[in-house]
């Protein structure tokens, strides 16, 4: 994230009185609103001219990220400097937008899944040979710098002691896995943008954002709260 779009971030939780997770990652929740004993997690972004970028690599961990999330989209003056007004967005508001970038990528993604299914022990050994064991080296040739230390000695199979090793059969899990992550990252969008026609058709936030951002927010619960089927 840029200084500039940081500040606008931070602008936004001020003016909005949302609440910012200590230590949050870049790819955690931006916000949460607390209202009636619930909390509302949210995405902020900046509008432009161009419309609202989003992410570098859309794909299906955006979206199921983005299903129960709630939006404001702030919009600048020509500087960047000055938060004029906010639209708001539902999850509901966002689902046909969310749901075409997922359908542009849904071919992508079975490819992957289906390139995944075809690695098998012979997968495994044409490429490191056939042994009683493999170490973590092997792991990590395979893995490079998906995984953490930690991630290496929790999948090991074999461990003997401080030895980290793993079997045929997991060997082939780990390479199946880096076959999904790699034919994954070819299943995104690179920062899809969200147009302005669409974010214009949203309530639009001008006075007293706090206050009319929670009397949205109210609307939209008791609104899906009294649509949603009634449990036996």
């Amino acid at each position: 994230m840029s200084v500039q779009d940081d500040q606008r971030e931070k602008q936004m939780v001020d003016r909005f009185n949302l609440d910012v997770p200590e230590n949050r990652k870049r790819s955690d929740i931006d916000a949460y609103l607390t209202i009636d004993g619930q909390e509302i997690p949210f995405e902020l972004k900046s509008a432009t001219s161009k419309g609202v970028s989003t992410v570098r690599d859309l794909g299906p961990n955006h979206f199921a990220k983005w299903k129960n999330i709630h939006w404001i989209f702030g919009v600048y003056n020509s500087g960047g400097t000055q938060l004029l007004h906010s639209y708001y967005a539902s999850p509901d508001a966002m689902v046909e937008w969310i749901s075409n970038k997922e359908r542009y990528v849904l071919p992508d993604v079975e490819l992957a899944e289906h390139a995944m299914r075809g690695v098998r022990a012979d997968s495994v050994i044409n490429l490191l040979g056939e042994k009683d064991f493999y170490t973590k080296e092997d792991a990590k040739w395979i893995m490079k710098n998906q995984w953490k230390a930690a991630q290496y000695a929790e999948a090991a199979d074999l461990s003997v002691g401080k030895e980290i090793r793993y079997s045929l059969e997991r060997m082939v899990e780990l390479m199946q896995e880096r076959c999904r992550y790699v034919m994954s990252r070819g299943a995104t969008l690179n920062n899809p943008h969200i147009p302005p026609s669409y974010i214009a058709n949203l309530p639009k936030i001008t006075n007293e954002p706090a206050i009319r951002l929670r009397q949205l927010v109210r609307a939209y619960l008791e609104s899906a709260s009294s649509t949603e089927d009634p449990t036996a």
